[in-house]
């Protein structure tokens, strides 16, 4: 299994989560955790961290939770997202862990919390494969060849 600093190397791709200070903390098969340390660029006007930052936060910890050790390429389908207290803490945490992967779909939960404990938000995330492992004698996204 690929390391934390592997998967930070790979991860930088995600360049709007890069910038946005995002670091992987834990990592493994379905679930990830990551950090974004709190800055005044993620705040918004009443000085509570924005809900983009939330949200970028949640869908990037979700990406490294289904990508990381995985050929295939999983992409968010559909994302809901309740915001549910401003954070009062320097740096969110999220967490993100599978409850149920399947051949083309997967439904993942994601819960935001600051360093103090504060529940900050809670996503729910359907993903979708966008490209299959391709298993010995198949095509791909088909059926096995003759």
């Amino acid at each position: 299994m690929p390391g934390l600093e592997e998967l930070t190397r790979r991860f930088q791709g995600d360049r709007f989560a890069a910038l946005a200070g995002v670091e992987i903390r834990e990592a493994e098969p379905g679930r990830a955790v990551c950090a974004m340390p709190l800055e005044d660029r993620h705040m918004n006007a009443n000085g509570v961290p924005m809900g983009g930052a939330v949200f970028t936060l949640a869908d990037f910890t979700y990406a490294v939770a289904s990508n990381a050790f995985t050929e295939q390429i999983i992409v968010s389908q559909q994302v809901s997202i309740s915001f549910l207290a401003p954070a009062k803490g320097k740096v969110l945490l999220a967490e993100a862990k599978c409850l149920k992967s399947g051949r083309t779909t997967c439904l993942y939960a994601v819960d935001v919390r600051d360093e103090t404990g504060i529940y900050v938000a809670h996503a729910t995330v359907n993903g979708f494969v966008v490209k299959q492992v391709q298993a010995r004698g198949t095509k791909e996204g088909g059926p096995p060849s003759e």
